[in-house]
Parts: structure tokens; sequence; C-alpha cells
């Protein structure tokens, strides 16, 4: 498969809608909002990536750095359009957001999850890239609905 993952641009915005809507992440129309800062404001430590299929979008990540931390990320999303999962989209995904956080010098990357039967799946995917689950949050999201927090060094 011919593709690429590189940092996001603003003319991806709406390809990547698309990526969220097929996914289910979260509602495409929050995009805009939390992106917009990214886009604008060139201090910005935030991370947006994707990876590019015949040169569109097809994925979608989203980190930041922890406040009151040295070197600490957090994943806040990571989603692949439905046709490419299953195809190693996201494992290369996880490893180039650790490979660009390791060359500038962070040391961790925090990814939190929700701890339903749902998201089942997105338990094993990372175990399966060697995160340690670190905690569990009881009812955190929601009565019943517990956050489960994964760890790596990176």
């Amino acid at each position: 498969m011919e593709q690429s993952i590189r940092e996001v641009i603003k003319e991806d915005v709406e390809a990547l809608k698309i990526v969220l809507d097929s996914s289910e992440l979260f509602p495409s129309e929050y995009l805009d909002d939390m992106i917009s800062d990214y886009l604008t404001n060139t201090s910005s430590k935030d991370i947006w990536f994707t990876t590019l299929h015949k040169g569109a979008p097809i994925s979608i990540g989203y980190c930041a750095p922890e406040r009151l931390t040295e070197g600490t990320y957090n994943l806040y999303a990571i989603a692949v359009k439905k046709d490419f999962q299953s195809k190693g989209v996201g494992k290369e995904m996880m490893l180039y957001i650790e490979n660009l956080l390791r060359e500038k010098g962070n040391r961790i990357l925090i990814v939190e999850t929700s701890g339903t039967p749902e998201f089942n799946l997105t338990r094993k995917f990372y175990k399966k890239c060697n995160y340690t689950q670190e905690a569990v949050v009881r009812d955190f999201y929601a009565e019943g609905d517990d956050k489960t927090v994964f760890w790596k060094k990176l």
C-alpha cells in the first residue's frame, strides 16, 4: 500500500472529518475547534498527524504535552478510516508518534481509553503496541464507564 505519515496541514481538515465520521471516534463537527490553535499558533506543542494513502488522509492522530510534566505527552485521539482498519495503519501511526516524540527529547507517552466492553479491541491494540496498563479510574466517563490509562517509556 502506497502511504506515508506526516503532520496535518490546513488542507487536510475536510478529509479528516470524513475519517472521523467513518471511525466514529468523535463527532467531526468538533474538529474545527479542536485543531484551530494547532493550525494558527506556530508555538503550539500539540501534534496532529495523519496517514496519507494515494495523497489523501485515511487516519488522524492527536497528542499534546501533559501540563506540569517534563517530556510527557498524552495521545488524545487516534483513528483510522473504516476501509483501512486492521491493516497495520494504527500500529504505524503509533510508531511514528513514538519516534517523533523521542527525537524531540520526550520521555513518556500516555494513552487513555474507556473500560467498557466496546473498547476491548482498543485496549488490546495498546497492549500489542507494548503499552503497560498503569491505572483504572472507576466511573470516570460516566457511571460504569472507567478510564483505563496506558503508559510507555519512549
